[in-house]
């Protein structure tokens, strides 16, 4: 199995929301740190987004945030991006598509995380 840690960090985004019409935005950084002793490349992501109401769509694209980095050995790649929910609370899931240095691909998974608005859950 190869090495690559995924974290994700979310918070509520007030000032690009409008609770009146249950809009509810929220940024996510994520880090990639490559544990390998070699370089990788993030190809694609593929994302699992699921709201307050269990509603489920899928995102998949090429690289993120208009980058398909290399992350060397060791190096942590970070970005932030957003989401906008018709509900105070959803979740994220996922995986990236990678390769390695030979060409070979593999998926890294992105742990399942929470977005949600302060103090509603309890």
């Amino acid at each position: 199995m190869i090495d690559i840690d995924i974290s994700v960090n979310s918070s509520y985004s007030p000032e690009n929301s409008n609770p009146e019409n249950n809009i509810f935005s929220f940024k996510y950084h994520v880090s990639i740190k490559n544990n390998e002793y070699y370089p990788v490349q993030l190809i694609s992501r593929h994302w699992i987004i699921t709201d307050g109401d269990s509603h489920t769509k899928e995102i998949r694209g090429a690289g993120v945030v208009g980058e398909q980095p290399i992350i060397s050995p060791g190096e942590v790649y970070r970005y932030m991006s957003s989401v906008v929910f018709n509900t105070e609370i959803g979740t994220m899931s996922g995986c990236y598509k990678m390769s390695d240095d030979s060409g070979m691909e593999f998926d890294a998974t992105i742990p399942i995380f929470l977005l949600s608005v302060p103090g509603v859950l309890h």
